[in-house]
């Protein structure tokens, strides 16, 4: 690099320091000369200005309900860690960009991400099904990607640029049957529902499945719907003619809303497990009254003892006057995983000395090092990516009457 580049690069570095607040500053990527024997950049450039994080979730479609949460979640995070310096004095930038609820729009996400935006790591997809298809993108290019909500079986072994802060649905979802056996011993027959389009449900129920024959529990029928699909009551007729005591939905807020709603319009009286994709308050608005008793597993707590998640929950009640849901906390610790690598990356050699392919791979390293006392909990990565938590819960829901209302109540 020749003197006059240097000199700019340390003037930005320097006018970076200065800036503050939410999403302050601006990013610049300064290009070298292109190698004109291979016609290729000769590198990708170095940053400077406000470091660019990735947020690639579903803002529009039927996911949106989930994904809404991880936008707040991810705001919260750029806010509160900006607030506290961001980067040794760097603040970060969170670059949107709106997966949509299919595979397309997170692969489009994703490269406008990594070739336009030229962000150091992604956060996101919302979905698992967008997982399978998006990160090999990431990891072809050697960026960094943190899932905030991929639990289906294998995602951390998409690649090794490639983890998760979401625990696998292998670990969660088996609580929520067994707080479903401790309200109701008696419990012997299990219809299961699950979204047949969507990877990370398939998932999810081949979980639940084992998880109810493990507690001696008989299968008495497996549905089959769409995410997209409002019409359950062909479904939900032949399971409750079975008289199962227990029903067990794999999908998503909307759907997975609905079905909650047209089983009890039928005349279903029994317990209700649902699976991860319903873990949010968005659900509420679609099944109403008739949501009151839903039981799903929790991989966070709003009440969980911590500096961070009282900072976090204080902020998240404040803006939306309710309690923060798990979706939002998940988004909440990816960037703070970010943060935090970068913070120790940065002590190690200066993060704005490096060329952007360097910088992604030696931040990409950093992360699965380091360990990181989330809104989650102390959390770490094994070696494959794979996120390390120890704390889970189980929550019901408990609407009021009117259907006007309602919350997640945490079981003890």
């Amino acid at each position: 690099m020749n003197n006059a580049i240097a000199r700019t690069t340390a003037l930005l570095s320097t006018c970076a320091l200065l800036l503050t607040g939410c999403g302050g500053g601006t990013t610049t990527v300064t290009n070298s000369p292109t190698n004109t024997a291979t016609n290729t950049p000769a590198t990708t450039g170095i940053l400077s200005g406000a470091i660019p994080i990735g947020i690639a979730v579903a803002q529009t479609s039927n996911v949106a309900l989930l994904g809404q949460e991880q936008v707040a979640g991810a705001k919260l995070a750029q806010k509160y860690f900006n607030s506290k310096g961001g980067v040794n004095g760097t603040p970060i930038k969170l670059v949107f960009q709106d997966t949509s609820g299919d595979e397309a729009g997170a692969i489009n996400a994703f490269q406008t991400l990594i070739n336009k935006d030229k962000v150091i790591g992604i956060v996101g997809p919302t979905l698992s099904q967008q997982a399978f298809s998006a990160d090999p993108i990431g990891e072809r290019a050697k960026v960094p990607i943190i899932g905030p909500s991929n639990t289906a079986k294998n995602i951390p072994e998409i690649g090794d640029y490639v983890a998760r802060v979401s625990a696998p649905v292998s670990v969660v979802a088996p609580n929520s049957v067994k707080a479903a056996l401790k309200q109701n011993p008696q419990l012997k027959k299990v219809a299961v529902f699950y979204a047949q389009n969507d990877a990370f449900s398939k998932s999810e129920t081949e979980i639940f499945q084992q998880s109810v024959r493990d507690q001696g529990l008989e299968l008495v029928t497996v549905q089959k719907f769409q995410t997209s699909d409002t019409d359950f009551q062909s479904q939900a007729t032949n399971a409750i003619n079975l008289k199962p005591d227990l029903v067990i939905i794999s999908g998503l807020a909307a759907d997975g809303g609905n079905l909650v709603r047209q089983l009890r319009e039928l005349g279903y009286k029994g317990l209700i497990v649902g699976g991860n994709g319903l873990n949010t308050s968005n659900l509420l608005p679609v099944c109403k009254a008739l949501c009151d008793g839903v039981l799903i597993a929790q991989a966070y707590s709003p009440e969980h003892p911590g500096e961070i998640n009282a900072a976090f929950r204080k902020a998240y009640i404040e803006e939306y006057k309710k309690e923060p849901p798990q979706f939002s906390a998940q988004a909440f610790a990816a960037v703070q995983v970010y943060v935090e690598a970068l913070q120790s990356l940065d002590k190690k050699s200066k993060i704005n000395t490096l060329q952007l392919p360097e910088l992604r791979t030696q931040l990409n390293k950093q992360i699965l090092e380091g360990s990181y006392n989330t809104p989650l909990g102390e959390i770490g990565f094994t070696p494959i990516g794979e996120v390390v938590q120890k704390d889970f819960y189980v929550a019901q829901i408990k609407m009021e009457k009117d259907g006007s209302q309602g919350k997640f109540t945490f079981l003890k």
